[in-house]
């Protein structure tokens, strides 16, 4: 069975493990940090069902099962997508992050990502990775096609960036992070990101993904809403939100911007539009992103997974 015709006679139905996030307004972006982030605004939201945690491997084992689902990290690349690129990294595979032997600029992310033959969300690692002891961690290297293909088949959706972002602040508007105003302490810790020197040496119990829920929750009862994976999100990347909106007041459930526009300036030859993805994830060092903030947001292409990219659901009916 192929990706495109995986049956949804048998799906299950939505998990009972979902929290109601009630709608209203709230100040979305910042203004403090990247510009991507800015301007900050006000924003109205529907309430919304979102699932407690990401999709864990165990929930995606379930689907790959019933449906015999394949991923895109499975699947050969397509030539024509790649202009230029070697025949040999034209295979199945994912990227992976691999880490230094030392510090390293980190002005060169190449030098601890690697594109891996073989890797994929069963085999996180590339080839000799599987899944033991990882049944209840985040599923990752999966691209946008794969989340939008398990959230159909559960019957639920993607969240928008702004449905995320609201329901990561856990009712604190405004708040830099999803517990509050001020950063971490080293005597609670609050969330799955970068603690050590990145990207060579992290303290112990981190450097990694972590079983879901084993951080605090939000106020809304969110687990990972910072850090451990990204999630992905429905909305189109736009380098300048809100361009199309008026100022006068605040958009409700307002929504990215256009595919055309999503594509990376800096790589006109690729022309493979992005999402934005949000939370960060277990990489995030204060050293070199501090994206694990609900305002913080990043673009990336739809047909590319990492080992630092999941997703969680989200549903407007009532369970």
């Amino acid at each position: 069975m192929t990706e495109a015709t995986f049956s949804l006679g048998h799906r299950p139905q939505p998990a009972d493990d979902m929290v109601w996030v009630p709608g209203g307004t709230f100040r979305m972006g910042s203004d403090e940090h990247g510009p991507e982030e800015a301007p900050a605004r006000s924003v109205q939201v529907d309430g919304v069902w979102v699932c407690r945690t990401t999709v864990t491997n165990a929930a995606f084992t379930a689907f790959v099962t019933a449906t015999g689902y394949r991923t895109v990290a499975e699947r050969p690349l397509d030539p024509a997508d790649f202009p230029g690129a070697p025949p040999e990294n034209l295979v199945a595979g994912s990227m992976v992050f691999v880490g230094t032997a030392g510090p390293v600029d980190l002005r060169h992310l190449s030098q601890w990502w690697a594109w891996v033959p073989g890797a994929c969300w069963r085999r996180p690692e590339g080839p000799g990775s599987n899944l033991d002891g990882r049944a209840h961690h985040p599923v990752v290297h999966v691209a946008y096609e794969d989340a939008a293909a398990y959230a159909a088949w559960i019957g639920l959706a993607l969240p928008t960036e702004a449905q995320w972002e609201h329901a990561a602040r856990g009712g604190l508007d405004g708040a830099p992070y999803t517990w509050g105003d001020a950063p971490e302490t080293p005597q609670q810790r609050r969330a799955n990101y970068w603690h050590g020197d990145f990207p060579w040496r992290a303290e112990p119990g981190y450097g990694a993904t972590t079983p879901v829920g084993s951080f605090p929750a939000n106020g809304y009862g969110l687990a990972d809403m910072a850090g451990n994976v990204w999630e992905w999100t429905q909305d189109w990347y736009a380098e300048r939100r809100w361009v199309d909106l008026s100022p006068c007041c605040a958009p409700r459930d307002p929504r990215g911007g256009k595919r055309e526009q999503s594509y990376d300036p800096a790589q006109p030859q690729i022309r493979i539009p992005r999402k934005v993805i949000k939370g960060g994830s277990f990489l995030c060092a204060d050293s070199y992103c501090l994206r694990y903030r609900p305002a913080a947001r990043r673009p990336h292409m739809i047909d590319t997974g990492m080992s630092h990219i999941g997703f969680r659901c989200v549903s407007r009916a009532a369970h």
